[in-house]
């Protein structure tokens, strides 16, 4: 029977089978090539208010992402990542723009490459990332996987909601009564009243 700890297989025969390398705080940056040698398992939190890239997606956050990582090479040799984060997320809601708080979680699977070039050799399954001079930055790699697991959009529910229905139907109505209403009539009535004033000429 095989044992699954945080989603991933930890049965006897799994390649990834290893004694955890915890840490509070995940390292911002390691040598992957030495880790998946040794199949190392890392588990930590990464703060959200490290990551730029994210709060110009979605605004100022705060808290932690947990974050999950084994380091391993498959049978085709290839040096990869198995990864899983999760984080609450305070996300603008799209009708009212107060932020709420939104769960958010990826599973992924990492191709590890010292050049781009090499990108193009991987399997679908894999995304690429980059080590350059045998070194990789975690934190970039939890940041680019929150912001691709972002929701497009999100709405609080209609009872919490700080713009009501009733006020949304409403605006809407003003803004067509507002815009004036164009006659099919009135170009021909110009026309009409230039030819009566040659007329009278």
């Amino acid at each position: 029977m095989k044992k699954y700890v945080d989603g991933f297989d930890t049965s006897g025969g799994s390649a990834y089978h290893c004694a955890p390398m915890l840490t509070s705080q995940l390292p911002s940056r390691v040598e992957p090539y030495k880790l998946a040698a040794r199949r190392e398992r890392l588990e930590g939190l990464v703060a959200l208010d490290k990551l730029p890239r994210l709060a110009e997606e979605a605004g100022d956050q705060t808290g932690d992402c947990h974050v999950v990582l084994e380091f391993g090479v498959d049978a085709q040799g290839r040096r990869e990542i198995r990864g899983h984060l999760q984080a609450t997320l305070a996300l603008a809601c799209r009708r009212c723009l107060v932020p709420l708080s939104q769960d958010v979680s990826s599973e992924f699977l990492l191709g590890m490459i010292s050049d781009e070039a090499l990108a193009a050799e991987l399997p679908a399954s894999h995304e690429p990332v980059l080590v350059e001079n045998e070194q990789l930055d975690l934190l970039t790699v939890v940041e680019d996987e929150l912001i691709l697991s972002l929701p497009q959009v999100v709405y609080h529910d209609e009872a919490d909601c700080h713009v009501s229905a009733d006020q949304l139907v409403s605006k809407t109505d003003g803004e067509a009564q507002e815009a004036p209403a164009t006659n099919p009539f009135a170009v021909l009535n110009v026309l009409k009243g230039k030819d009566a004033l040659k007329g009278k000429k």
